[in-house]
């Protein structure tokens, strides 16, 4: 793929801002909207051009990068973005999304001679940063093949699982299982602290003792820091939780566990806390258990 490729890049958050940023560094021509100018010009800062809608971003470039908040607001804009894209252009979705949604606008755009490659993430605004992200794909191989040097360029891996939706599936069950193992551990540890138990000592116990997870092995270690930028918004992950209660009632499969975090979630987002990192969910803990969660330094 050349380094002047044209490249358009619509939703500017943590994400869409990171990746656009990294394109440009590679000596792509891009092309960025976001309805918030502030994001649109900290981006023609390094070099980016900015366009006045998703439409024109469709116009000027053969491949187009998402990163929008939900599947609603990503059908819409796709529908912009296809009446003025070439044929033959690539519509690349990182968002996390319903597989339902992805398929029917795959479809649309298909019929319109374009080519939807969903490729929802996992790494965050950091991974986005520093170019760790992990992509899992869905669409056509083809379509894949053209799109995966600009992958490997911005994350450190790639997967293609199936046809479109089912990059979605993937997404949803990874982030699923990193819910689960966030708010199981911090109930538990909670009940070890009211107990008495010192923290650092009783996740020494987990690790040692073969009980770790994504959460105790590595997440934990920021527990202390409070009212951090928004990394990853409790509020978005509200949304994935009830994408995949959906998709589970879907296939048929019944999902009690996940259905109570994806509750938890909602009643996090209704006392306020939409807008704060993931890791905030601590408080939430706290309040119900009565308990400060606190952990030590490690011991040198």
């Amino acid at each position: 793929m050349n380094g002047n490729e044209r490249i358009g890049v619509i939703g500017l958050g943590n994400i869409g801002s990171a990746v656009a940023a990294n394109l440009v560094a590679d000596g792509h021509a891009v092309s960025v909207f976001d309805l918030d100018q502030n994001r649109v010009q900290a981006l023609v800062g390094v070099g980016a051009r900015p366009a006045a809608s998703a439409a024109q971003v469709g116009e000027r470039c053969g491949i187009t990068f998402l990163s929008l908040p939900t599947p609603m607001v990503m059908e819409r804009v796709a529908e912009e973005w296809s009446s003025a894209a070439p044929r033959g252009a690539i519509l690349v979705d990182l968002s996390t999304n319903a597989p339902a949604v992805v398929e029917r606008v795959g479809a649309r755009i298909a019929a319109a001679g374009r080519h939807l490659l969903e490729c929802p993430l996992t790494g965050g605004a950091p991974g986005a940063q520093a170019r760790m992200l992990v992509f899992m794909v869905g669409g056509e191989p083809v379509v894949y093949e053209r799109v995966r040097p600009l992958l490997a360029k911005l994350g450190r891996a790639s997967f293609h699982v199936g046809g479109l939706g089912l990059g979605n599936v993937a997404k949803l069950v990874n982030s699923l299982i990193a819910f689960q193992a966030t708010w199981g551990s911090l109930e538990v540890l909670a009940v070890a602290a009211k107990a008495g138990i010192d923290l650092r000592t009783m996740i020494d116990v987990i690790r040692a003792g073969g009980a770790g997870n994504v959460f105790t092995d590595r997440m934990v270690e920021g527990i202390d820091e409070r009212r951090r930028p928004a990394q990853f918004a409790i509020g978005l992950a509200a949304k994935d939780a009830g994408l995949f209660v959906d998709l589970a009632r879907q296939t048929g499969v019944p999902v009690p566990v996940s259905a109570q975090i994806a509750q938890g979630l909602v009643s996090a987002v209704a006392a306020g806390l939409a807008e704060r990192d993931f890791m905030d969910l601590v408080e939430v803990v706290e309040r119900n258990a009565g308990v400060r969660l606190r952990l030590a330094r490690p011991a040198s």
